[in-house]
Parts: structure tokens; C-alpha cells; sequence
């Protein structure tokens, strides 16, 4: 019975220090406001994170829901302390309307599904006279 206590806690220990080797992200803003933008721009903004985890963080994927939001990611590995960044673009273009869209992280973190948001509201871009 002693042994088998013993391998339990020696079982535990490891699990848990194993699990403090971890990737965590912290993202200097989380939600990224455009505010009004003319239809037809394609709007850019870069989500700066650092690791603060004690594990090389790895991004594995970013999607977003649909076609006129596209993401582009740091693709190594970012050590503790150093950071990396999650671009997600919008194009405006025959979306005259307020928008919020999100894309989503898939990583090695220790919150392996983490999610950004970009929202903005479209001008309607102007007719030249006579058409």
C-alpha cells in the first residue's frame, strides 16, 4: 500500500511540474475598435502579445469566420519574455455597415483556444454624380 501511495505522488508531482512549464499569452489589448472607415479600405491592425509563460509559445493556427477577415501570425516558436504578433486585416469592400468579427488562436498556451475581436462601422462609399 506505502509504494503505491509512494508511485501516486511521484505520479502528481510530475504531472504538476510538468504543467508549470507552460506558454501563456498576454495580449496588450484584446478588442481593436476602427471606428468609421470609408468602404473599400481594407483596415490592419497588429495584436502585440509577449510570453509570459516559462515554455516557448507555439501558434498553431488562426482562423477567422469568414473571408473578408484574414489573420497572419508570428509562425516560430516566441520565447518567454519575448513577443510576437497576431495581424488581422478587414476589407471593407461592398460591406457598407457596422461590423465585429473575431478570430481565433489555436496554440500551445496554457489556454490553447484564445479569441481577438475587430469591429468598426463602414461608410458607404459615395457615387460619383449622374450614376
Amino acid at each position: 500500500m506505502k509504494k503505491l501511495l509512494l508511485l501516486g505522488f511521484i505520479m502528481f508531482a510530475g504531472f504538476n511540474l510538468a504543467k508549470a512549464q507552460s506558454a501563456e499569452f498576454k495580449f496588450e489589448k484584446e478588442v481593436h475598435d476602427f471606428g468609421k472607415i470609408k468602404e473599400g479600405t481594407v483596415a490592419t491592425y497588429d495584436f502585440k502579445f509577449t510570453n509570459v509563460g516559462d515554455a516557448p509559445l507555439i501558434i498553431t493556427n488562426v482562423t477567422a469566420p469568414c473571408g473578408c477577415t484574414v489573420p497572419k501570425w508570428t509562425k516560430e516558436p516566441v520565447k518567454k519574455g519575448e513577443t510576437g504578433i497576431v495581424t488581422v486585416s478587414y476589407n471593407s469592400q461592398g460591406r457598407p455597415m457596422a461590423f465585429n468579427k473575431n478570430v481565433t488562436i489555436t496554440s500551445n498556451s496554457k489556454t490553447p483556444s484564445k479569441v481577438l475581436y475587430i469591429k468598426g462601422d463602414v461608410e458607404p462609399a459615395t457615387k460619383p454624380a449622374g450614376k
